[in-house]
């Protein structure tokens, strides 16, 4: 039989074609920044931190990223550290490649036709629309890429900790504790290459408070995402049957 046809082939394809979608994207649209109270029609949080304040602000992106941390943890559990790491360097790859291809479209001259074309839509210029929306700063392309490969690194090892002294038992409390583990480190690491280190220079305290901000809502989605984690491990061992199934989970602890 071919390997491809093999069910933990196939059930690996798609939960790692999940995640890197999922990834890509979120480093993508996390470029717009929206207003939680807003968006979900409520008052105005203005939340009070390290001398700061505002209202709950977020980049777009955070609609994906409690996905990738679901997606780590079921992979962490049927195909263990060495798939979690596979497939976050993969995903860091493709970012990166993806980048790339789009500072090279920035770079090709536009049609002038095209550049109005949107005007009577509110967008007088397509290229400088275009080059704000993919044209992210190295910096907090940098920042987010050695965040994310940090926290998958972190959280694989957490995750691994607690199922050596939990066994079977508790499955949200290891996929819970390695997210708020790796995910204190991703929320200030990337605001710290991107915003402090980079051009924009954040005072220390907006550096913490935003930081803060963003690891509580972090969490929160986590938590909420629980039962997600228990529906996809059981669509995944009715796919493969008790026997496959434990027979990769014991690998994957091993």
């Amino acid at each position: 039989m071919s390997s491809i046809a093999l069910r933990p082939t196939r059930l690996f394809i798609v939960l790692s074609g999940l995640f890197v979608t999922n990834a890509l994207m979120a480093e993508f649209i996390g470029v717009k920044i929206f207003a939680l109270e807003d968006t979900l029609g409520l008052p105005p949080f203005d939340w009070r931190l390290f001398g700061q304040s505002g209202s709950l602000s977020f980049t777009a992106g955070v609609m994906l990223w409690p996905v990738v941390f679901i997606m780590t943890d079921i992979i962490n559990e049927y195909f263990g550290v060495r798939g979690v790491r596979f497939i976050s360097w993969l995903a860091v790859g493709f970012i990166a490649y993806a980048f790339l291809f789009a500072y090279l479209a920035i770079e090709l001259a536009p049609a002038s036709w095209w550049v109005t074309v949107a005007a009577d839509r509110g967008v007088p210029d397509m290229q400088a629309a275009f080059t704000a929306t993919f044209g992210q700063g190295l910096w907090t392309i940098g920042g987010s890429i050695t965040a994310f490969l940090i926290g998958q690194l972190i959280d694989v090892a957490i995750f691994h900790r607690i199922r050596a002294a939990t066994g079977e038992r508790w499955i949200w409390l290891r996929a819970t504790g390695s997210t708020a583990v790796s995910q204190l480190v991703d929320s200030f690491v990337v605001l710290y290459i991107a915003f402090v280190l980079g051009p924009q220079q954040w005072p220390v305290d907006l550096f913490l408070a935003v930081g803060t901000v963003n690891y509580c809502y972090k969490m929160l989605a986590a938590v909420g995402l629980i039962p997600l984690i228990y529906i996809g491990r059981r669509v995944i061992e009715r796919y493969l049957g008790p026997e496959e199934a434990g027979r990769l989970k014991a690998e994957a602890a091993a």
